[in-house]
């Protein structure tokens, strides 16, 4: 089991729901310790996970070793109009995915929480892992939060989808100035998913690839409102 940082409510609060919040490319769970903290949720009841990912090498790092998600091989990692030509790390991004998928049982088995009580949130790379798992995941969740990332294995989600998701609320939200994962690309993955059908909610940011304060508010009414009994 990934090791994790945890974020609990205070003894003897009712547990509300749990959030798994998926850090970036060369971070840690302790990355996005301050900016939940700003959330100001704990004392309504909602735990939040924030786990390791595992280190490997990263071929567009030239071979480092670092946390990560999975491997990236190139700086073009996402093409709406071409999915099938891009290279990615599909085993490596299924085994994150499924080590995300153990983690989510975890919680439900040990917290005593329905699947609509757990919800998906990650930056970057994290973020990427939270939609691959989220809307592949054979369970009803509580939503999916994609920061400034993009949607992997996009080709394969037709086929892929669990139709148990398929109303799940997704927030994504970008820094138009973002030269890491270019808006154009969340954007892309953003429309593709509502073309699908799904639920889906833009915001951007005059930002690059970063949180921001304002974001702050938003985050927190959307936790709330998804974890709504």
């Amino acid at each position: 089991m990934l090791p994790s940082e945890k974020l609990l409510p205070p003894d003897g609060t009712a547990i509300r729901g749990s959030v798994i919040w998926l850090h970036g490319l060369g971070a840690d769970g302790h990355d996005f310790v301050p900016f939940v903290r700003q959330l100001d949720l704990l004392e309504q009841g909602i735990r939040f996970i924030l786990p390791h990912a595992p280190v490997i090498p990263v071929t567009i790092n030239g071979g480092m070793s670092m946390p990560a998600w999975y491997d990236i091989l190139s700086a073009d990692f996402f093409s709406p109009q071409a999915p099938e030509t891009i290279r990615e790390d599909a085993d490596g991004i299924r085994y994150s995915q499924a080590l995300i998928e153990q983690l989510i049982e975890q919680e439900m088995t040990e917290q005593d929480l329905a699947s609509r009580q757990i919800i998906l949130a990650g930056f970057s790379q994290g973020g990427a892992i939270a939609l691959q798992t989220g809307l592949r995941y054979p369970k009803p969740l509580g939503g999916i939060l994609a920061l400034s990332t993009y949607l992997p294995q996009s080709s394969a989600l037709p086929e892929e989808a669990s139709q148990e998701n398929r109303s799940t609320p997704i927030l994504f939200m970008h820094g138009t100035q973002d030269d890491v994962v270019p808006a154009s690309a969340a954007r892309s993955s953003a429309n593709l998913l509502a073309d699908m059908g799904y639920p889906v909610d833009w915001r951007d940011y005059p930002i690059g690839h970063a949180v921001c304060t304002p974001q702050i508010r938003v985050i927190r009414d959307w936790i709330l409102q998804c974890l709504s009994p």
